[in-house]
């Protein structure tokens, strides 16, 4: 093979390269090619956005099927989200035409009639979500063999958003029984933009498979980046919170202040402007704020809004809008714009409050600064305006600290967090099981034992737990015996297994359509009574008629800002890394360059207080009497485990009561001063002393987590909580550095 990997690429992917003006291959497409042409490995693709990873797996794949095609689906390619795969194959459909290769869709919006062309001549290329592909398992089974005979790559994208979760293990089990369902062995090729560790992703990639994986080295260069992180005291609002139009108060939101609200509008006016929030609730207020300030101004509306609970027209209008090269748009959004979909040239990253990771924060920071031009983010953190009656913990700004630790993380060390590993995913255990007799019929228990445990993400389920987990779901009607020793679906099973939520391993509300005559706006949760009204796509809504039956809600467009919410919420865990560079951005007294005049005031009114305080001194403060304050400086799972170590282990000996979390930056609870004295070498000891984590789980407690949890017996339950959700070595390694008083 030449040097360059470019005179092995088929002519017309050449002549597509010439056309597009490309002057050479980037480097991660001259080290894709060199993988993908010479070796029989996986390849992992890790580099920045905007660096061209797709063109790099597709180009030299596109190749290999032009110059030996295969007779059923010869790539499949899984992507996270719906948008995603609508989007990815835009660039590359005139070069799939003249190579004659098809490239399909296949997930919940795609018209019936695009998979019956596709079902009559399965090949090309197939892109689908994971919920899908779950689907094809359980419900055409016997037309596997048809589609997939001849597959010879798996595309995996976005892979860091598939590792450390529920859905990438579904995604590994699922490939696992592919192979074994049709008797392939397809190279996997995974893309991301944001991985610290490449080894546990080179691992998770190649789990069930004995090829290894090939990560060329790429470097992209530095980035020039611009940060800036805003604060703002808001008000405090008067009277009792009210319950939003849905009458859920999981994530509930006041209207922005006015003073966030006007911020926001000045930074983003006449741009292309991307606000990223932590929940749909806070995307549906931004906009709606915004739209209100616009009114006032006599300014265009160019505000739309993306989340899972809008319609897909209004998540493709949206996405239009952002891609259009001549007129601003602005755009709040949860996750679903993060990932690798295309929306044109963006002039600036806003970012309300704080990212729940240094991940997070680069993915959403390398939606900007494409094309040579400087990636550019705003951070927006606000809060109540104190009224001086409030303890010292909620004096310091949570938010702005963590803000600054994430950037700091990356912009010091160039840290991101690990992935977490998890030995025991019960709910995907239940799903699975079900699947694979939903897909395949009767099985002797041997035989499922033997399918299910040899796949990657139940390596460590011993078979006498896993004829545990199968005595109790015949026990509650799940799964059933047959005359013949075999086991099915049960009928307590087959409601939950034949309903269409069940493809996906996340859980998700039973929400309501919600229709302006006859157009679809989206979905909310329990809708509030005809003539009441809701928030929902950035703008107010008065119910004119439920349909209970169809969960359907016929509703007109109203003026006013009203609170939008949704059931659930709420972001991951956070890493102790975070949390410790939070205490250094509390205690030292660098001034970031990319403060603004507001959070540059917080901060320095934090430090003072935070020295006042003593926090410097050690990590337990008195509040006053009888009340102290324990900031653990620790991430979300040793938090944790010591919030349990102080409730069922030393609580009973100190006195400790009225314990509160607000995880994971502090805990506050009562005891004497004398007993407090007695803490700190109580709770050393109790941390050297305590060897299971599954003591801190009381006997008759089975944290219900994930979606299929409820089916799983409660031993089990508490064995994978304590492994899983509690770490005792993590909390020995923040124990070694507590301030001790």
């Amino acid at each position: 093979m030449s040097d360059n990997p470019f005179h092995r690429l088929a002519p017309f992917v050449q002549e597509f390269i010439y056309r597009h003006n490309w002057t050479e291959l980037r480097p991660v497409q001259v080290e894709a090619c060199r993988v993908i042409f010479d070796t029989d490995a996986h390849l992992l693709l890790a580099t920045g956005t905007a660096s061209g990873k797709t063109e790099a797996a597709f180009l030299p794949i596109i190749t290999l099927l032009y110059e030996k095609p295969a007779s059923t689906v010869a790539a499949l390619y899984i992507g996270p989200l719906k948008a995603l795969i609508n989007d990815q194959f835009a660039r590359l459909e005139d070069l799939l035409k003249e190579a004659d290769i098809p490239v399909w869709h296949w997930h919940g919006d795609v018209s019936q009639a695009h998979k019956a062309r596709f079902a009559k001549d399965p090949r090309g290329i197939l892109q689908i979500t994971p919920e899908s592909l779950e689907s094809m398992l359980i419900n055409r089974t016997g037309e596997l063999a048809r589609v997939f005979s001849d597959l010879r790559f798996v595309v995996i994208d976005e892979v860091h958003a598939f590792m450390g979760t529920d859905r990438g293990r579904q995604v590994q089990c699922q490939l696992q029984r592919l192979s074994r369902l049709v008797g392939v062995r397809p190279r996997r090729v995974g893309l991301s933009a944001t991985l610290g560790d490449y080894s546990l992703a080179e691992s998770w990639l190649s789990a069930g498979t004995d090829r290894p994986v090939v990560t060329p080295k790429v470097g992209t260069g530095e980035r020039s980046v611009r940060l800036a992180v805003e604060h703002f005291y808001c008000p405090k609002r008067q009277g009792k919170n009210e319950k939003d139009g849905d009458g859920e108060s999981g994530e509930q939101q006041q209207p922005l202040d006015d003073a966030v609200s006007r911020y926001l509008f000045d930074n983003s006016k006449g741009r292309k402007c991307l606000i990223f929030t932590n929940s749909r609730g806070e995307a549906e207020t931004v906009i709606a704020s915004l739209r209100q300030v616009a009114q006032a101004e006599n300014f265009p509306d160019i505000y739309h809004v993306h989340h899972g609970s809008i319609a897909a027209p209004l998540r493709e209008a949206a996405e239009s809008a952002m891609r259009s090269p001549t007129t601003p748009a602005i755009t709040a959004a949860t996750i679903t714009l993060e990932l690798g979909i295309d929306i044109g040239q963006l002039e600036r990253i806003v970012q309300m409050s704080a990212p729940f990771s240094v991940s997070s924060f680069l993915q959403r920071l390398g939606r900007s600064g494409r094309r040579g031009n400087p990636a550019e983010m705003c951070f927006v953190c606000h809060e109540d305006k104190p009224t001086g009656k409030e303890p010292l913990p909620e004096l310091i700004p949570w938010a702005l600290l963590q803000c600054i630790a994430i950037i700091q993380l990356y912009l010091e060390e160039k840290w991101i967090e690990p992935i977490p590993l998890v030995k025991y995913p019960f709910s995907l255990l239940y799903h699975q099981t079900m699947s694979t007799l939903a897909g395949c019929g009767e099985l002797a228990p041997a035989a499922l034992a033997e399918r299910i445990l040899t796949l990657p993400p139940f390596k460590n389920v011993s078979k006498d737990d896993y004829a545990l987990f199968l005595r109790h779901l015949i026990s509650i009607d799940h799964i059933q015996k047959t005359d013949e020793r075999g086991l099915l679906i049960g009928l307590g099973g087959e409601p939950i297994v034949r309903n269409y939520r069940f493809y996906a391993v996340f859980a998700d509300s039973d929400e309501y359509k919600v229709f302006d005559q006859s157009e679809e706006v989206g979905s909310i949760s329990m809708p509030p009574a005809p003539g009441e009204r809701f928030g929902l796509a950035g703008r107010a809504w008065e119910v004119v008629d439920i349909d209970t039956k169809r969960h359907v809600v016929f509703a007109k467009p109203v003026r006013g800002r009203i609170k939008a919410s949704w059931s659930g919420g709420g972001g991951g865990d956070v890493h102790t890394r975070i949390l410790q560079r939070m205490r250094k951005a509390l205690l030292e007294e660098t001034m970031y360059p990319y403060l603004q005049v507001h959070a540059r005031e917080r901060i320095k009114e934090a430090r003072r207080l935070s020295k006042d305080a003593g926090i410097d001194k050690g990590n337990l403060l008195s509040l006053g009497g009888n009340t102290y304050c324990l900031f653990l400086w620790a991430g979300s799972i040793p938090f944790r485990t010591l919030s349990r170590l102080l409730k069922h282990v030393l609580a009973d000996d100190l006195h400790i009561q009225n314990l509160e979390e607000f995880s994971p930056y502090y805990l506050t609870f009562t005891m004497t001063p004398e007993e407090a004295k007695h803490l700190y070498p109580a709770m050393l000891d109790a941390v050297r002393e305590c060897h299971d984590p599954l003591d801190l789980v009381p006997e008759d407690e089975a944290p219900l987590i994930q979606k299929y949890d409820e089916f799983v017996p409660p031993v089990l339950l508490r064995d994978g909580f304590s492994a899983d959700y509690l770490s005792l070595d993590e909390l020995k390694a923040v124990s070694s550095h507590w301030h001790l008083p």
